[in-house]
């Protein structure tokens, strides 16, 4: 089966480690927001220089920006893909889900990658980016809770929330989320 999947949680949880080896494993597109983010300030765009700032700040960059950039990768895309980080919170799902039902590509499943904050503290800043200090960190959890840990209750709702525990090694997880995807 060629999924189409979402993964939702906490900065440090795990979700691109997991997306790239779930995208490898099944040969699915796999979309990070954040790279696809990253990658526009590294080639220090005009849109880059812009989200250079509100990610620094640790604040989440526009709805129709990032819904543009899935936009143009699904429309032409045929087969599994994840999203990850993507979307961030119900406005972002509810355009999401329009998106979808236009591309004709619904969502199947909902994977929260769940893990306490000071283990999420710590890995963020062993990472060593730039936009990685300890306030910055903390702040990004609080966005996270406000903003994004709603979207728990949305996809619980429609019976396609599927927790992982991200407690343990890349493989203990990566065997997890493989249990997810067999659930029913």
């Amino acid at each position: 089966m060629s999924f189409r999947l979402l993964f939702l949680g906490p900065p440090g949880a795990g979700k691109g480690t997991q997306a790239q080896l779930l995208a490898s494993n099944h040969q699915l597109l796999h979309l990070s927001t954040g790279d696809l983010l990253r990658a526009e300030v590294k080639a220090a765009s005009p849109l880059g220089l812009e989200a250079e700032a509100v990610m620094n700040r640790g604040e989440l960059v526009s709805d129709a920006l990032v819904l543009a950039i899935v936009r143009s990768r699904l429309s032409n895309h045929e087969g599994g893909w994840l999203l990850d980080g993507f979307p961030r919170n119900l406005p972002q799902a509810e355009a999401l889900d329009q998106l979808l039902t236009e591309l004709n590509q619904p969502l199947h499943k909902v994977l929260l990658m769940e893990l306490n904050d000071d283990e999420l503290v710590e890995r963020l800043l062993a990472r060593g980016r730039a936009d990685d200090n300890e306030t910055v960190i903390r702040h990004r959890l609080q966005v996270y809770r406000e903003q994004t840990a709603p979207l728990i209750d949305y996809y619980q709702a429609r019976g396609q929330l599927h927790a992982v525990p991200s407690t343990g090694s890349i493989e203990t997880v990566g065997r997890a989320v493989e249990e997810a995807l067999k659930a029913a």
